[in-house]
């Protein structure tokens, strides 16, 4: 088996290669449309253009460009009554002195997103099952969506298990049970006698997704990992074994196997597909045009026409893997809403986790949002 080196003129022509594709994204159509078979819901990708955008949706709404509003009726729930809740999301019991960053409402520029509601939500899934599967971000959204739900209906059984690799709450009234399963590339990671091995054309997971109504998928972050927070030691694609790579050029080798596996096994008529999108960071502050800060302090949105850190190349991969799909998977395209709310994230607000979090999402916050989102789309 070969060892490839992370060497520096290849990093040059991965970057070069990106930047190439990212160019390219943006010369060709504003989308690629197919027609999904469940509520008669169009899946499209979006382009950083406001106006190509507009064009694309001829009069639908499209949920995720607009602004952010400030509103007093949120939060949708609150933490100290939500049973879901880690202690690393829970920025108000671990003494976060602002509560405005509770009161922001996403509004569409063209249309206003439905309320949600907890009961209808029970009412039209009675029976199914949800699985957000991925990284820590998917745990952010599933712990949203059940103190989302929890807040209509607090006096209903539910059941709740936790687990490393697999963790569900069921709403025991209803039959829906909303499934979490942690694995933070979709991709296989697996111990072998050279050591953990990063399966880039692996996708043995799958087995524990099937059978389930609705998946919600999420990775990026972990892709991005080196030194002692990275949990491989080699990357493996074939029969090649790699001791590094441009992370770009393997997120995308992760996310088509992740795609071919959608194309194979799943049935468009029995199961609804989505991809959460890329959850952007706030450590750097230069990223909003104040290179001296970090998420740490900062109380409110940022308001600019445009976000100064731009697209991040990690969207483009999704929507190039997405737009060759032959299965419907609707994308949560939440990047850019996401990226204004360097106000939202933990900091040093986050239980015992130590360190400033600029990565996760205070809870009541952003994941709700992301759970509007989907709920629009299923029900909007």
């Amino acid at each position: 088996m070969g060892f490839f080196p992370f060497k520096a003129p290849f990093l040059f022509l991965s970057l070069f290669l990106f930047q190439a594709l990212f160019l390219f994204s943006h010369q060709t159509k504003a989308a690629e449309d197919f027609t999904n078979p469940f509520n008669n819901v169009t899946s499209f990708t979006t382009t950083n253009s406001v106006e190509a955008t507009a064009r694309m949706l001829a009069g639908k709404c499209n949920w995720f460009r607009g602004t952010w509003k400030y509103d007093a009726s949120y939060p949708l729930y609150d933490s100290s009554t939500c049973p879901f809740v880690d202690p690393e999301f829970d920025c108000q019991k671990f003494g976060r002195p602002d509560k405005s960053y509770l009161k922001y409402r996403w509004q569409p520029f063209s249309c206003s997103l439905p309320r949600f509601n907890g009961l209808y939500f029970l009412e039209k899934w009675r029976g199914k099952k949800i699985m957000f599967v991925g990284d820590s971000l998917s745990l952010n959204q599933w712990q949203s969506l059940a103190c989302m739900i929890h807040a209509w209906v607090p006096n209903s059984k539910t059941t709740v298990i936790r687990t490393e690799a697999l963790s569900s709450v069921t709403f025991e009234d209803y039959g829906v049970k909303i499934l979490l399963y942690r694995t933070p590339y979709l991709v296989d990671l697996v111990s072998e006698k050279v050591g953990r091995v990063l399966k880039l054309d692996s996708i043995n997971n799958g087995n524990g997704w099937r059978g389930m109504d609705l998946l919600i998928f999420n990775t990026w972050h972990w892709w991005t990992h080196t030194g002692r927070s990275q949990p491989w030691d080699y990357m493996q694609e074939r029969n090649n074994l790699y001791k590094d790579m441009n992370r770009l050029i393997a997120f995308y080798k992760g996310l088509t196997t992740w795609a071919r596996w959608i194309n194979r096994n799943v049935d468009p008529f029995k199961t609804k597909v989505f991809f959460q999108g890329i959850s952007p960071t706030h450590y750097e502050g230069r990223d909003w045009n104040q290179p001296s800060k970090s998420c740490s302090g900062e109380t409110a949105p940022y308001f600019g026409a445009r976000y100064p850190a731009g697209t991040p190349l990690a969207w483009v991969v999704v929507n190039k893997v997405l737009s060759r799909l032959k299965k419907p998977v609707y994308l949560l395209d939440v990047t850019a809403l996401s990226q204004y709310r360097k106000d939202g994230h933990p900091a040093v607000y986050s239980g015992e986790r130590g360190g400033t979090d600029c990565s996760h999402w205070c809870l009541p916050g952003l994941p709700d949002t992301w759970n509007e989102l989907l709920y629009a789309t299923l029900f909007g």
